[in-house]
């Protein structure tokens, strides 16, 4: 069976591995103060043609959410985000186990958050009688495969800071949304357009890792503090730095962020010829097809993925994940299951 249910079910790519052995044996310091994660955010910072920003490296997604949020937020405050935004559902309460609510706006289909949404939970939390909103919490690409343009993040930036609020930019995923079909943001938009982002590594390639970039000042003091209160603060801080260099020392990270947005656009075309729907409108490397249930259960055969929603009664969404990984021929047979279905039906 092969699986379509996430872009992690790999270990990593074969340079990162070879850069971890090659460096074995090196001795550095712990905590992230060895020379490849200081070298790490250098090239980063140039990347992003920013010196003025600061760069920590923690291992997982939840991890730099929590951490990021819960320092960034005072007692009272709390955190904006779309019903579907992943610190909403997939993280077990982990914002909220820090003593901050998630206060739910409404969203586009494709999981965009906009002003007139945030303005509408700024109503509402008008006194001390009710938490008070601080940070929106947004992700690109979206829980659901969504793609904020740049038009967009101005706008949520401007609103942002006329009602002196956080923009947090979750990038679990962020490669694939840099690399999709129609995308006009650049990495190097971000600092202008956040004011804190992370860089997803275990989603793209890395073993575990993500790049947590603070851009407003206020936001940065005595940070590594807060990583290591919260758990996060690896002794062999070395083996994320080590990561990222490697994906960025060249066009490593977005090379395969392009190989999973192309071959999610082989199953999206190929799903769409045979003459199926969509729940939302991805670009990136998460598509949710609307296929009639007996369909869903033939392809259950042979692959692995996740029932999104119920449609109706004889229709369900799936989610189907494509990785820096997938194997073209894997995708060419899900297709070519899902359009003999179609033709053994039509006869």
């Amino acid at each position: 069976m092969y699986s379509f249910k996430n872009d992690y079910s790999e270990g990593a790519h074969p340079r990162i591995l070879e850069a971890l052995a090659e460096t074995n044996l090196v001795q550095e310091e712990g905590y992230g103060e060895d020379h490849y994660s200081l070298e790490a955010a250098d090239l980063l910072k140039n990347k992003i043609g920013r010196t003025d920003v600061d760069i920590h490296f923690l291992s997982g997604g939840t991890q730099v959410n929590m951490t990021a949020i819960a320092t960034f937020l005072r007692p009272h405050e709390a955190a904006i985000a779309a019903k579907t935004g992943h610190i909403n559902v997939h993280e077990t309460g982990a914002i909220e186990a820090t003593g901050h609510k998630v206060v739910i706006a409404e969203s586009d289909q494709d999981g965009k958050l906009g002003p007139a949404a945030i303005q509408k939970v700024l109503d509402i939390h008008e006194d001390e009688h009710m938490v008070k909103p601080k940070l929106v919490y947004i992700s690109d690409t979206t829980e659901v495969g969504g793609n904020y343009t740049k038009k967009e993040l101005e706008d949520l930036k401007a609103f942002c800071g006329e009602h002196d609020l956080i923009l947090y930019m979750d990038g679990a995923r962020l490669g694939s949304a840099l690399t999709a079909e129609g995308n006009d943001l650049k990495l190097e938009d971000l600092p202008q357009l956040t004011d804190a982002f992370y860089i997803g590594g275990t989603k793209n390639g890395a073993l575990l890792g993500e790049a947590l970039v603070i851009i407003r000042d206020s936001l940065k003091e005595d940070f590594r503090y807060a990583i290591k209160q919260k758990g996060a603060m690896l002794a062999k801080g070395r083996l994320l730095g080590i990561q990222f260099l490697e994906l960025f020392r060249d066009h490593l990270y977005f090379e395969l962020a392009g190989h999973a947005n192309q071959m999610a656009d082989r199953l999206r075309k190929g799903i769409s010829e045979a003459g199926f729907g969509f729940l939302t409108h991805s670009t990136s490397n998460q598509i949710f097809p609307i296929l009639p249930n007996p369909l869903i259960a033939e392809l259950q055969q042979k692959f692995g993925f996740f029932i999104w929603s119920k449609v109706d009664e004889d229709h369900s969404s799936i989610r189907l994940v494509t990785s820096w990984a997938t194997k073209e021929e894997k995708v060419n047979e899900l297709v070519e299951v899902v359009k003999n279905s179609v033709k053994s039906r039509t006869h």
